[in-house]
């Protein structure tokens, strides 16, 4: 009997994630598509659900405690998630449909199980605002804007350092060799991937609130920075020792170790906090 009421307690999870995956379905693998192109600013994507899951298998003691107390709230945003899930999917806008299910899950974790639940519940529910892709449209503005911004600093330290360089749009013009400031450039996956790891750190961190938001905006600064540095590596090192020298295998490097450096300025951050 023990075993029937323990596979009862599951029936109903299983079978409304079964039934949200059948919904879904489109939208996951427009995800699934966007974080496996070719220079995906979201190829992260795939972990940001396991990471969610696996925050709350760390509070499934906590959780298994919680006694349900349905919120008839939830009921309202499960029914107006699932009406803007279907204007999108009329309409094929895939970006506005991923947000809904946001309000989806928050609507079925308030009306089945209530307030405590969904506050335990609340960091993993958000945390997933991180797989959703932006729409090619904000990705070109926003690219276009952060290139600009990298090229120009860029180019007033490569002149500080005593090279002379000109700044052409997002071209960094020196006298020897030029180096162009590219969308993939731009620094808005680091930016992003940044982001979701600071929100990680942050989560888990003994800080307090106001310091967990620090750590949370010192990722972007340090994607931000980090990304300067590394155009400001490949100019200098495209001047002194030729533009073939930075192509293919130490472009690819050199945006792993400046990944790793602005990683590793951001645990500073968190320990000069704590």
């Amino acid at each position: 009997m023990g075993e029937i009421a323990e596979l009862r307690k599951y029936t109903k999870p299983a079978v409304i994630i079964a039934i949200l995956l059948i919904i879904y379905s489109p939208t996951i693998w427009w995800m699934v598509d966007r974080w496996n192109a070719k220079d995906s600013y979201y190829s992260h994507g795939i972990l940001v659900p396991v990471v969610s899951l696996y925050v709350l298998w760390l509070k499934r003691d906590k959780l298994a405690k919680l006694k349900p107390k349905p919120v008839v709230l939830g009921l309202w945003l499960l029914i107006a998630g699932l009406l803007i899930h279907m204007l999108s999917a009329f309409f094929r806008v895939y970006f506005s449909s991923a947000f809904s299910s946001l309000l989806v899950i928050s609507g079925i974790v308030l009306y089945f199980s209530g307030f405590e639940m969904f506050r335990e519940a609340l960091f993993s529910i958000l945390f997933l605002v991180f797989m959703i892709p932006l729409p090619l449209i904000a990705i070109v503005g926003i690219t276009f804007k952060m290139k600009i911004f990298a090229a120009y600093w860029a180019n007033k330290i490569v002149n500080t350092l005593g090279i002379r360089a000109i700044l052409d749009g997002s071209v960094i013009r020196m006298r020897h060799t030029h180096v162009i400031v590219e969308d993939v450039c731009s620094g808005l996956r680091s930016l992003i991937s940044l982001l979701a790891l600071g929100t990680v750190i942050a989560y888990f961190s003994k800080l307090s609130r106001v310091k967990k938001i620090v750590v949370f905006f010192a990722a972007g600064v340090m994607a931000i920075i980090a990304n300067i540095v590394r155009i400001v590596f490949m100019a200098l090192t495209s001047e002194i020792y030729g533009a073939k020298f930075t192509e293919g295998f130490l472009h690819t490097l050199s945006g792993l170790i400046v990944f790793i450096v602005a990683f590793a300025g951001l645990m500073l951050v968190v320990k000069e906090l704590e």
